[in-house]
């Protein structure tokens, strides 16, 4: 009897403040593409079964997100990033750049004439500049100054169930819909999750239908990418505790990179973000990302902001997957 066709898929596994990434180092195809957009949508055209089968059920889960370390595109970067996720794609992911960055660094995935250079990645929301802190071999810390973070449409008003909830559309790397859990009528902590995440995924079709919004810059980032749901931190010395619920109803169990990047933006836009004070942003899980404003700049003709987004990531295990064209769930259980 032949043996089977196969394919294994070697992979990297890290969380950074608790919301997982799976990095791929070996046996996946090498997209192809001049830019960052062409090369997903070339993975998305030829090989989006690798994706289905990494990040869903049974080898992920839902909340599984992934990267995919690319050739550069533009010059001066170390390499491109792809982003994916059990829903598809992402255009930039803040967890995920701290998470790769130490994984690549750590395990020698980038070399660096100098080790305390920054590290240039290209995406698909633009190029972002990450700097690592050492311990020993250990990156205790990433930093990234993510690409500009603005206000699309503030205060607008969206009919959600049985009630009218303002909404601030927000940039940081994809587009959010940011709304007070008191205004929807939720508490935002641990054991609200299930209630948020219905209203999460409901307000990100609302917010969509409401505003559909498109990048000054790029028509291709367009669309609200998560609803991120705000209340009062849970420790004295943070400034805000939120969750991000995904528009395929996915939980980011971090504060969000991008996502505290939008909502700093909001803050800024209210006159509350104070230059040079840390933005200290809290996840349900009580973990962190810490936010710094770096600088002012228009995105079109809006007020835009540039955050240094900062955190933390932990090497959780290594993999190598088999992907046999026999098995039933080869391409992964649908959502």
């Amino acid at each position: 009897m032949a043996e089977r066709p196969q394919r294994r898929i070697r992979t990297i596994d890290a969380h950074a403040a608790g919301q997982a990434l799976r990095l791929v180092v070996g046996g996946f195809p090498r997209p192809r593409g001049s830019t960052m957009a062409q090369k997903r949508d070339w993975l998305r055209r030829r090989w989006d079964r690798l994706r289905r089968a990494l990040m869903r059920e049974p080898r992920g889960h839902a909340g599984m997100c992934g990267a995919v370390l690319t050739e550069p595109v533009t010059p001066g970067a170390h390499a491109g990033l792809l982003f994916l996720h059990a829903g598809g794609y992402a255009p930039l992911s803040g967890h995920g750049i701290v998470a790769a960055v130490t994984i690549a660094l750590e395990r020698g995935l980038l070399q660096l004439a100098d080790p305390a250079a920054d590290v240039v990645l290209d995406t698909v929301a633009g190029p972002v500049t990450a700097r690592a802190e050492r311990s020993g071999r250990r990156v205790a810390r990433v930093s990234f100054r993510n690409v500009p973070a603005f206000v699309l449409q503030a205060g607008v008003a969206v009919r959600l169930r049985d009630r009218q909830v303002p909404v601030d559309v927000a940039f940081g790397g994809m587009f959010y819909a940011i709304a007070d859990g008191e205004s929807l009528g939720a508490a935002v902590r641990p054991d609200g999750l299930p209630a948020l995440r219905r209203l999460g995924f409901e307000l990100c079709r609302a917010a969509d239908a409401a505003v559909a919004p498109v990048h000054p810059r790029d028509p291709g980032l367009r669309g609200i990418h998560g609803a991120i749901v705000v209340g009062a931190p849970d420790g004295d010395d943070a400034d805000l505790r939120s969750v991000t619920i995904f528009a395929d109803a996915r939980v980011d169990r971090s504060p969000s990179g991008t996502g505290t990047a939008a909502a700093m933006a909001v803050v800024d836009a209210m006159g509350m973000l104070e230059p040079g004070r840390p933005f200290v942003h809290e996840s349900l899980a009580g973990t962190r990302f810490v936010g710094r404003l770096e600088d002012r700049t228009t995105v079109g003709d809006l007020p835009a902001i540039v955050a240094r987004i900062a955190g933390e990531a932990w090497i959780t295990g290594e993999h190598e997957f088999v992907i046999d064209a026999d098995d039933p769930l080869a391409d992964g259980l649908a959502s």
